[in-house]
């Protein structure tokens, strides 16, 4: 079941507010922070501007979701490996604030998110 419409308006307003605080302005014109919605999923992504001679367009790297469970009205966090599979963040509990989990993408303790 995808996510209700009040709580994904309240999920696209947090997680956009962090992608817009977590870069500062002057350097925006080469990193930037966004996000997509899927389903219960957010995954959040560092996109970079073309950084080599012939390149035109940005990349796009998924930094971590956040999947919404429906039933038990928790996020869990994830990270992507190399491989691009997802796993489960085991450093935090699913939890009902979202804002923990965004927290805890910025702060970044393991290196997991950041590198």
């Amino acid at each position: 079941m995808p996510i209700s419409d009040f709580l994904k308006a309240l999920a696209e307003r947090k997680v956009g507010e962090f992608c817009e605080k977590k870069i500062p302005p002057h350097v925006r014109s080469k990193i930037t922070l966004s996000f997509e919605i899927r389903g219960t999923s957010i995954t959040v992504f560092e996109n970079r501007a073309p950084w080599r001679e012939g390149m035109i367009e940005w990349t796009h790297s998924a930094v971590a979701q956040l999947r919404y469970d429906d039933k038990n009205d928790l996020w869990t966090l994830y990270y992507q490996d190399r491989n691009k599979k997802w796993w489960k963040y085991k450093s935090l509990p699913p939890m009902r604030d979202i804002e923990k989990l965004l927290e805890e993408i910025d702060k970044d303790p393991t290196g997991i998110f950041w590198g």
